[in-house]
């Protein structure tokens, strides 16, 4: 899961944001959007069919990926 965080990082970052993972229990991601991310707009966008969706795909086991 961390490989996948860390392959995503480069594009968040680029656009002045960030993503640190808080935990992971039964299935369920949780994350923290920071920086530029925390705040945007498209920060549900880039969750569910960015981060989530490549995170379920590595990881099947992954249920859902929710934001704090």
């Amino acid at each position: 899961m961390e490989a996948v965080i860390e392959s995503l990082r480069p594009a968040l970052q680029s656009d002045g944001g960030d993503v640190e993972v808080v935990g992971v229990e039964e299935g369920v991601v949780t994350l923290r959007l920071v920086g530029a991310c925390s705040g945007c707009p498209m920060s549900t966008m880039t969750l569910k069919m960015g981060i989530e969706r490549e995170l379920r795909r590595v990881v099947p086991e992954i249920v859902d990926v929710i934001a704090v």
